[in-house]
């Protein structure tokens, strides 16, 4: 619903709050999901698992990022419109997202089993006592507090890996449109182009993160899970550093490359190193509490980053995409304090062995 009333918005406060239920939706919707690789797969699978979410994830973004060019030159989808109005290829491109949003969790709900708990009357048992919003909140508060070591670990790589990502969506564009475009004022044709090329360049980044998700699975078995997610972040560090020496567009592209390569990593890695260390019967609750790691940036960024920019940064959106690959790079140091309970080089003692008959 907030996918097809965006497009129409009448006011400012009306798309802003759309896009907060939007995002929430998409969290909501998706996190059990990040649960579901781990319930249904092997621990030895479960980097496999998670790196094809990474590569639908990639394959999706490209195509919804190009679909407004495909409706308008491909289908020749047009229609006259006022000054000002939003485009009818971009409305339809809304539109469309929506329905395959809903037909595909839909698809997901209704066509994939789900395996019972080995002690069925156990676990009814447990759910009927944690019935209630009360309960529910003593759970999460509960959980919180015994939070695995992995996930203390990796809560603070996620913290600064996302903040680097938030600094890369909010300022890039104009980062590219004023100091490689060289637009004076965002009413100028440059401002435009530049604009759009960053989308371009965005574009890019999600048909990396397609191609690289292949060979993430291989390279954890021959790296590690640490070490790979690791160099990955290092890549989408140097890929946003480099924006701040880059003066031709066509390089930009290079630089979309790096943030692709840690992009992919992002949405898998993380996952599938915190899958192995959650208790039994835990893996929802603990991916949901995961996903604030991911909620905390955005709202810091969201509060803090008009101030820092204002007060620190002059202004300066290169000098804030530069901030997102320094958070990158930190967050790759971080990753060397991160414990891989069962790292994929030593595939012997994965406890997922014993039971991948199980798939």
């Amino acid at each position: 619903m907030a996918l097809i009333l965006m497009p129409r918005s009448s006011a400012l406060w009306m798309a802003a709050g759309l896009l907060w239920v939007l995002d929430a939706s998409i969290n909501i919707s998706m996190q059990p999901f990040r649960a579901f690789v781990t319930d249904l797969l092997p621990e030895s699978q479960n980097t496999r698992g998670y790196a094809m979410q990474s590569l639908f994830i990639g394959l999706a973004t490209v195509i919804a990022s190009a679909l407004p060019f495909l409706l308008t030159n491909v289908f020749h989808l047009t229609e006259a419109r006022a000054a000002g109005t939003i485009p009818f290829t971009v409305r339809a491109s809304f539109y469309m997202g929506a329905a395959v949003f809903l037909c595909a969790v839909l698809w997901t709900v209704f066509t994939t089993k789900e395996y019972p708990p080995d002690n069925l009357a156990e676990f009814r048992k447990q759910k009927a006592a944690g019935a209630g919003l009360s309960s529910g909140a003593r759970e999460i508060l509960a959980s919180v507090l015994a939070m695995p070591t992995v996930m203390r670990q990796l809560a603070w790589v996620q913290i600064c890996t996302w903040l680097g990502l938030f600094c890369m969506w909010l300022y890039f564009p104009v980062a590219v449109a004023r100091n490689v475009f060289g637009a004076a004022d965002t009413n100028s044709p440059l401002y435009s182009a530049g604009v759009e090329w960053a989308g371009i360049c965005f574009g890019m980044y999600s048909l990396v993160c397609f191609g690289f998700s292949f060979l993430l699975p291989a390279l954890a078995r021959r790296f590690g899970r640490k070490a790979t997610h690791a160099v990955c972040l290092v890549c989408g560090g140097l890929g946003l550093l480099s924006v701040a020496v880059i003066h031709s567009k066509l390089l930009l592209l290079l630089s979309m490359t790096g943030v692709g390569i840690g992009w992919a990593s992002t949405l898998s890695m993380p996952y599938a190193i915190l899958s192995g260390s959650l208790p039994e019967g835990k893996a929802g609750v603990y991916m949901g509490i995961f996903n604030s790691f991911v909620v905390i940036p955005e709202i810091t960024a969201a509060l803090g980053f008009g101030w820092v920019m204002g007060h620190l940064l002059n202004n300066n959106r290169i000098s804030a995409v530069v901030a997102g690959g320094v958070f990158f790079l930190l967050a790759a140091v971080l990753m060397h304090r991160v414990e891989d309970v069962h790292d994929l080089r030593h595939p012997g003692a994965l406890p997922g062995n014993a039971v991948a008959t199980k798939s």
